[in-house]
């Protein structure tokens, strides 16, 4: 048996050399044409982007002008714009911070500088506490005591060996035991 099997892993291994030569290859084809795959004429179609210097282009930003950075917001709201949802003229320049200074970047509130707002913050909250401090001093509390009920409403509650309610003669609640 072991003969055999050795017989057929030599006639495997020479068919598999026999199928690894490789066949030169004669014909090339392709479906693109050579605006593509040419190098050259790739090179003439799409130069490479110029070089500035930090003194061309300070921002860094391929010699783009960018317009005064103010908030749109700011624009005047009645004024003859072509956009005037977002307040701009047609051909207008955009500015390269555009997502942060557009009509739908946050609203900048402007009413109201810091100093002035934690004061108001502050006297709300002094206020409140205050009215809070004065109604509990003022205000009367309700004494609540307990009713008393003709045997203790044994019956009503579940019969014999349940809670009951206060009957008459029952020590006050809430008060101390005096001891004599």
């Amino acid at each position: 048996m072991l003969y055999q099997r050795v017989a057929r892993a030599s006639v495997l291994r020479a068919a598999s050399r026999a199928t690894s030569r490789r066949l030169p290859i004669v014909q090339h084809r392709t479906f693109l044409p050579d605006s593509i795959t040419n190098k050259k004429i790739t090179e003439e179609k799409f130069p490479d982007h110029p070089t500035l210097t930090d003194a061309e282009d300070p921002g860094m930003n391929g010699g783009y002008v960018n317009p005064p950075l103010i908030k749109r917001q700011f624009r005047d709201p009645h004024g003859d714009w072509w956009d005037k949802q977002e307040r701009r003229n047609f051909g207008e320049p955009v500015h390269e911070d555009h997502d942060v200074l557009g009509m739908f970047s946050p609203y900048e509130y402007t009413w109201v500088n810091s100093t002035t707002a934690f004061a108001q913050i502050g006297a709300f909250i002094a206020v409140f506490v205050g009215v809070c401090w004065v109604v509990g001093r003022l205000y009367p509390d309700k004494q609540s005591f307990p009713r008393e009920f003709e045997g203790g409403l044994e019956r009503e509650l579940g019969g014999p060996g349940a809670v009951r309610a206060r009957a008459t003669g029952d020590p006050e609640p809430f008060q101390p035991e005096e001891s004599e």
